[in-house]
């Protein structure tokens, strides 16, 4: 069998979940999930996470991988993947990847990570200068280090001043000679064929379904879900605690619920929409427009979903 991807992203509330789940059971696959706040075990509800009785229909891959204690990164998602892709491949069935996580669904189509390896100690002595100090050293050594200048890195965002700074001084190069290295990287799926449809809907229709997903959410018990996380280390993990639905509840159980469960609605719908205008906008300039099929979800079937593939 041909190694071939499919891809099926497009921002929250697009209508991806059903969707994966009919074209999979048509054409005989398995489902590799590209959404980061799936990874963890526990955050179901505010994750919409596919239940029991839809990963019965299809199998899942990528889903429930850690606690939500446990730090996840896009290494750890890369080898996850390709050992999901390979084994599916390997039982005769077809991949078909979903999910809205540009960053990890990114690394389908290139690199995504870089290979340098950085000493713990270090790590922990620029945290350390940086608890201290703040930020205004750590970017003046960044430009110490890169005296043609540090190009659109932002300097306000710690982990990006971290992790640059870091870079530079393990490998000795520039921030422009670590892009340049970068880019010469292959791809960890740079041996199979991707195929990509995005599913787009209007605004006006996603927000609708927004409110419509979130009221189902809360009745179902988010507020129960994120206590019952918050109690095993939820707060501590910045990556799962920043996940929608989860920051907003922390905060407002944390400030003792103001404004009761209609407050927490209106903040979780704003965000979940200021989240769905930045990963439009995120898909139309950052994924290769030459592999990607924009497609309106309610021209989107199990028959339509894929044709007229671009070729790789």
């Amino acid at each position: 069998m041909c190694r071939k991807l499919y891809i099926l992203t497009g921002p929250t509330a697009a209508g991806k979940t059903e969707l994966a789940l009919r074209w999979a059971q048509r054409h005989g696959a398995e489902i590799v999930s590209c959404d980061a706040s799936l990874f963890y075990r526990g955050m179901d509800i505010g994750t919409a996470k596919p239940t029991a009785e839809e990963r019965a229909r299809v199998p899942h891959h990528c889903i429930d991988m850690c606690a939500v204690d446990e730090r996840m990164d896009v290494t750890r998602y890369i080898t996850c993947a390709r050992a999901a892709c390979e084994g599916i491949i390997a039982r005769g069935r077809r991949v078909l990847v979903t999910g809205g996580s540009g960053f990890y669904l990114k690394a389908f189509f290139g690199p995504v990570a870089d290979d340098v390896a950085v000493p713990a100690d270090l790590r922990a002595e620029l945290s350390a200068r940086f608890e201290k100090g703040g930020l205004e050293g750590l970017v003046a050594e960044l430009r110490t280090r890169n005296p043609a200048g540090i190009g659109a890195l932002d300097t306000a965002n710690p982990r990006r001043v971290l992790r640059g700074l870091e870079r530079c001084i393990v490998t000795g190069k520039t921030l422009a000679g670590l892009a340049a290295d970068f880019a010469a990287q292959p791809g960890s799926f740079v041996d199979w064929t991707v195929v990509c449809t995005r599913l787009d809907r209007e605004p006006e229709e996603l927000r609708r379904r927004i409110s419509t997903r979130l009221a189902a959410m809360l009745a179902g018990g988010l507020v129960a879900e994120v206590e019952q996380l918050r109690e095993v280390g939820l707060a501590g993990n910045p990556s799962a605690a920043a996940a929608i639905g989860y920051r907003e509840t922390l905060v407002w159980l944390n400030a003792g619920r103001p404004g009761g469960e209609a407050a927490l609605a209106a903040e979780i719908a704003q965000n979940t929409w200021g989240l769905v205008r930045k990963q439009r906008t995120w898909f139309r300039t950052q994924l290769p427009k030459e592999k990607v099929r924009v497609l309106a979800s309610g021209d989107a079937n199990v028959e339509t979903l894929f044709s007229d593939e671009p070729s790789r």
